[in-house]
C-alpha cells in the first residue's frame, strides 16, 4: 500500500507541476494554443509503455491487488465509441480530466468540486442504467 500512495503522490505533483490540473491550460490545448499538455502526455505514455514491456518480464505483480501484470484486451465496440465520446464532451466542457481534477484540489482549486461531483452522478447513473439494462436482459432471458 505505501507504494501505491507513493504513485499517487508522483502523480499528482507531476499533474500540478506540469500545469494540468489547471482547467485553463487543458482548455488551451483543446483549442490547439498550447502543445504543452502534449509533450506532458507523450511523456507519461512513455514511461507507462516501458513499465507495461517490462513489468511482466520481472514477475513483478501490482501492489494493490496482487495480479500479475498482462494486457486485458477490450474490443473496440460500440460501447468504447460512446463512453469515449461523452467521456471527450465531458473534458471540453470542464477543462479536466478525472486525474487532473483531484491533482487540481491540492492547488486549491476548489471550484473544481462540482467537475468531481458532476463525474460521481454521471458514474452512478451510467452505474444505475447498466444494472436496470442487465436485469431487464436478465428477466427477458429468464420468461423464454
Amino acid at each position: 500500500m505505501p507504494l501505491v500512495f507513493v504513485g499517487g503522490l508522483v502523480f499528482g505533483f507531476g499533474l500540478a507541476f506540469s500545469h494540468m490540473a489547471r482547467p485553463e491550460v487543458v482548455l488551451s490545448f483543446l483549442q490547439f494554443s498550447d502543445f504543452g499538455l502534449l509533450f506532458v502526455m507523450f511523456g507519461a505514455a512513455t514511461v507507462t509503455g516501458i513499465a507495461f514491456a517490462v513489468m511482466p518480464r520481472l514477475g513483478v505483480r501490482a501492489p494493490l491487488t496482487g495480479d500479475r501484470y498482462e494486457r486485458r484486451l477490450k474490443s473496440f465496440d460500440r460501447n468504447v465509441l460512446i463512453g469515449g465520446s461523452i467521456f471527450g464532451l465531458g473534458w471540453g466542457l470542464s477543462g479536466i480530466c478525472p486525474g487532473a481534477a483531484y491533482a487540481s484540489l491540492g492547488i486549491g482549486n476548489v471550484s473544481i468540486l462540482w467537475a468531481i461531483g458532476g463525474m460521481f452522478a454521471g458514474a452512478y447513473l451510467q452505474g444505475a442504467l447498466r444494472s436496470n439494462e442487465m436485469a431487464s436482459d436478465t428477466a427477458t432471458t429468464s420468461v423464454d
